[in-house]
């Protein structure tokens, strides 16, 4: 993929929450790092840090060896790989692009398609474990497409994940992270409920869901989240908006394939809630807020 003499070549697009953390990590594992972002402040941060500012796709992708997205959906992976002047028109052949947005499957299923024509080999490749996981580089990572694609871009992964694991051909990816999403935002409500309950009953749902953390009711979510939402702390780690929008994704998924989901179609129902009380911009821990409307619990 490069040579003895220099880094593999990174080109990076799109700087947000998680993936400014991810391009950092990449840089500081001694990639070639050259990021692009539509607002100019995560690229010029991603400068500070000693990667390369792109001020176009055409830019951030030229003499790369690997291209990695991290987008908001996939109408945006769409347009930044397939579109007119994006990443697909200008990557040389034989390079490698990773998709690692949260989208539909059928998305990557076209984009890796598509990629094909222009001789690039596509994964897609989303993560779970959220914005703290990105900056330790500690994410798990779902990937989706050919095996030997994969191992190509496992030194990439290495740089940004714990967990990595090949699930399948193309789109394999993104349904695995929509099955995640699926647990995660479950488990949110489920977290959710357990602590307006144990406060209706009138016990301190701290040391509560401390013993239910050590037994079988345990799980990563209650680790990392019940504290915050017990201190009702709802700074996005990962955003109501965004677990919304996966949420519909899995649904979608769901019903081209004829795969009945009731308690999934009822948490997608509380993230609309959500959203539809203002909440959209908090961290999806901020489900606990419309169980307690729901409660009559006063909301912080």
């Amino acid at each position: 993929m490069s040579s003895p003499e220099r880094p593999i070549a990174v080109g990076f697009i799109g700087l947000g929450i998680m993936g400014a953390p991810m391009a950092r990590n990449l840089v500081d594992a001694g990639f070639a790092v050259t990021g692009y972002n539509r607002s100019r402040g995560p690229v010029d941060a991603l400068v500070a840090a000693g990667g390369r500012g792109a001020s176009s796709i055409a830019d951030a992708v030229a003499g790369a060896d690997v291209v990695v997205t991290v987008l908001p959906d996939g109408p945006d992976v769409e347009a930044v790989v397939a579109g007119d002047i994006g990443v697909l028109h200008s990557l040389r052949s034989g390079a490698l692009l990773v998709d690692m947005s949260t989208v539909d499957p059928a998305v990557s299923r076209r984009m890796a398609a598509l990629a094909a024509d222009f001789g690039i080999q596509a994964l897609d490749a989303p993560v779970s474990g959220g914005q703290q996981g990105a900056i330790d580089g500690t994410l798990s990572i779902m990937v989706g497409g050919d095996a030997d694609a994969v191992a190509a871009a496992m030194p990439v992964f290495e740089a940004l994940g714990r967990t990595i694991v090949h699930v399948g051909p193309a789109g394999a990816g993104q349904t695995v992270k929509a099955a995640n999403q699926l647990l995660v935002g479950g488990i949110l409500e489920l977290v959710a409920e357990a602590i307006v309950f144990l406060g209706k009953q009138g016990v301190d749902a701290a040391p509560a869901l401390r013993v239910i953390a050590g037994g079988l009711g345990g799980n990563t979510v209650l680790d990392r989240k019940a504290a915050s939402m017990l201190a009702h702390h709802f700074e996005p780690g990962f955003r109501i908006d965004l677990h919304h929008k996966d949420m519909g994704i899995l649904l979608t998924a769901a019903r081209d394939v004829g795969a009945v989901l009731p308690l999934g179609a009822v948490v997608a129902q509380q993230f609309v809630a959500s959203r539809a009380a203002g909440d959209g911009a908090l961290d999806h821990s901020a489900l606990l807020r419309v169980v307690e409307r729901l409660s009559g619990v006063p909301v912080h």
